[in-house]
């Protein structure tokens, strides 16, 4: 009993993957907020401080 029983989960689990994959998802895909931030077109507003402040810093030490 043991046998067929533990043959039958391992079926049974084969078809529920199959099937899973299967089915579409109608969930939008996730895109990453520096991925929404590059099709916009801008940039985070913190970000763009620090990018500057770091321009700014390096410019000195290269003259």
């Amino acid at each position: 009993m043991n046998r067929k029983k533990k043959l039958n989960d391992r079926l049974k689990k084969k078809v529920k993957k199959t099937n899973a994959k299967l089915r579409s998802s109608n969930k939008p895909k996730y895109v990453s907020k520096a991925d929404r931030a590059a099709l916009d077109g801008g940039v985070v507003d913190g970000e763009s401080g620090e990018s500057s402040k770091r321009s700014g810093d390096e410019s000195p030490a290269y003259e």
